[in-house]
């Protein structure tokens, strides 16, 4: 007979108290649970209906399913959310001040929340696909900051998903650091060391109960490629296979870190045809559906990441054929999966998404015209910073050519020009190493703005005159005022902003 306590989502949602500081387990919606938020979301609900108060702050790995980020958003039951979301109701309730919400590097919240600078999780609700009576915990899909929560918190709920088999010990590799000043060097020389154990291993007696679930991963599926991520795809290939050539990266390749999404899975895809790329091992934080296709192909010899964001389909082939994959996969908590400095000593080659860039090579990651958040910073900045060579990939128009994702000065800086050392458009190629502002500018405008905005831009680099960095402020956001009044950067006239 378990030593456990075997209860309902709703049940165990009643162990979570209005204020509480609740720590859930996953990274993306892979491994995140599913049953128990819907179920205090509920409970919200009935308190609400009440008229009594009803929030609870939020730490997750990453963004989460609709199951977690929007059902405590539409239920209105967000005391303060952290660190990265990509839910469409929470981004409503942030954007419109309904939810406070604090955007953090990946790798920072668990040292953050042992360093004490955040509450401490009261409770932590985490997904499991095995529990054992001694108090191992083997993790799903996604690790995240699993295993500094379940230290953390009074009190551990979990949800044991059998939708994942158990055969997924030892796809773990399970390591939380000294806090300074008795941190020690981390060991990994290579994306395939390991410096931890396959389980999170916690005292049975803060497991208040388990809630028995058979669901899936609310992993999303991704758009088609087209001509604009395939030309992308390729640009950064081609790059890179000139770089192997160049001798400015070693024969036997280095490990490539890729963001989520459509682009980055055409990048993979990419990478994974040009015949000029070698096989090569990937230290990421999310490994995609492009990635295990790569593996199968042999092209990818190993990957490391946080989580199997990948969708169902892809996610049960996995499953069925585990032996294969055993010596190919690892999932670490994120704070190994991006941590600095083992991208410095890896020599990661960084490949991340820019919402908007500007001519001198700043990145803005996360807000739309300055002021609403679309996702967050996530883990980009934990890799670029560290980075062999850090990359940026982005459309160079959106809205049908209405905005330019090139501009003169962003709106918002998550990454900036002294980090990011190549741009990449559908159109081409900007390397901005070794080059001063101008010379920067001049290379991104003729190499990745959209053929109809390069003039303006040309232009605007003008105004100001002779000067280290022509940055003139009277018209920086030009074009970002232009799009607010008549919805197209196209309409800017620089004569207005004289």
């Amino acid at each position: 007979m378990s030593r456990y306590k075997f209860v309902t989502a709703d049940e165990a949602a009643v162990f979570v108290n209005n204020g509480d500081a609740v720590g859930f387990s996953g990274f993306t919606p892979a491994g995140s649970p599913k049953a128990v938020p819907t179920a205090i979301a509920r409970r919200a609900e009935a308190f609400h209906a009440e008229g009594k108060e009803f929030k609870i702050g939020i730490y997750t790995g990453a963004s989460t399913g609709d199951s977690l980020d929007g059902a405590l958003a539409r239920a209105n039951a967000v005391l303060f959310r952290t660190p990265y979301q990509s839910n469409r109701d929470l981004r409503d309730a942030l954007n419109t001040d309904h939810a406070p919400y604090f955007d953090m590097h990946l790798s920072s919240i668990a040292p953050h929340l042992r360093f004490g600078f955040m509450p401490k999780p009261r409770i932590a609700v985490i997904e499991a696909c095995e529990l054992t009576e001694d108090g191992e915990i083997v993790p799903t899909s996604g690790v995240g900051i699993s295993p500094t929560i379940a230290r953390l918190a009074d009190h551990i709920i979990i949800e044991l998903n059998t939708k994942h088999p158990k055969a997924l010990r030892g796809f773990h590799d399970i390591f939380e650091p000294l806090d300074p000043p008795h941190r020690l060097p981390l060991t990994l020389m290579k994306p395939s060391d390991r410096m931890g154990v396959p389980v999170i291993k916690v005292d049975p007696e803060k497991i208040l109960c388990v809630v028995e679930t058979y669901l899936d991963d609310e992993v999303g599926g991704f758009a088609p490629t087209d001509d604009v991520t395939d030309s992308i795809g390729r640009n950064v290939a081609n790059f890179l296979a000139g770089e192997l050539k160049a001798g400015r990266i070693p024969q036997e390749f280095l490990p490539i870190q890729s963001g989520v999404g459509n682009i980055a899975n055409a990048v993979m895809a990419s990478l994974g045809t040009n015949p000029d790329i070698p096989s090569f091992q990937m230290y990421t934080e999310v490994i995609q559906d492009a990635v295990i296709e790569l593996i199968r192909k042999g092209k990818v010899t190993f990957a490391s990441g946080c989580s199997l964001t990948i969708t169902t389909p892809v996610l049960q082939s996995i499953y069925q054929n585990l032996d294969f994959f055993r010596d190919k996969l690892v999932l670490r908590p994120q704070e190994m999966s991006n941590s600095p400095e083992l991208a410095r000593r890896l020599g990661l080659i960084t490949i991340n998404t820019a919402l908007e860039a500007d001519i001198f090579g700043n990145v803005n990651s996360t807000h739309v015209m300055g002021a609403k958040m679309m996702n967050g910073i996530g883990g980009s900045a934990d890799f670029t910073r560290s980075a062999y060579i850090s990359i940026f990939t982005t459309p160079s128009t959106a809205k049908g050519g209405k905005i330019s994702s090139i501009v003169p000065m962003v709106s918002h800086v998550d990454q900036n020009e002294h980090s990011v050392n190549v741009l990449i458009t559908e159109h081409g190629v900007a390397d901005l190493r070794g080059k001063c502002p101008v010379d920067r500018a001049n290379c991104i405008i003729e190499n990745c703005v959209d053929p109809s905005y390069r003039q303006m831009l040309r232009d605007y680099l003008a105004l100001s005159g002779p000067s280290h960095t022509p940055q003139t402020l009277r018209a920086c956001f030009g074009m970002h005022i232009t799009f607010q009044k008549t919805g197209n950067m196209m309409d800017t006239n620089w004569a207005d902003f004289k």
